[in-house]
């Protein structure tokens, strides 16, 4: 069974910055793509960061310059720093592995950003 823990969300001020961690277990993520998505209240979850297992990696406009995705496949982590974090950042963010059929995800992690 494939469990996907995410930590390292907090509370931030303006122009701060957070690492997000994903922890997989019961898989070898090495072939899969894995991701990250973001969803705010009332808000549908959109795409964050998706690192493909051919080494590819696409951002959501909203991030791109600011947030960095890593993944270190020896020790089944995903990450993802978050830098010049904005109001607009605030949300729960959600680890993801892609797989057919279904896709696993994690529980979140809340990033908070306010002065």
């Amino acid at each position: 069974q494939v469990q996907l823990a995410e930590s390292g969300g907090d509370s931030v001020r303006p122009g701060g910055s957070l690492r997000l961690s994903c922890a997989a277990s019961g898989i070898a993520i090495r072939l899969y793509a894995m991701g990250w998505y973001r969803q705010a209240p009332g808000k549908p979850r959109t795409l964050v960061a998706m690192f493909y297992s051919s080494g590819v990696i696409k951002y959501g406009d909203a991030v791109k310059g600011r947030f960095t995705v890593s993944r270190d496949n020896a020790k089944n982590m995903l990450y993802l720093q978050m830098n010049n974090l904005q109001p607009d950042d605030t949300a729960m963010y959600y680890c993801t592995l892609v797989r057919y059929p279904d896709d696993s995800w994690g529980q979140g992690t809340q990033v908070t950003v306010s002065p």
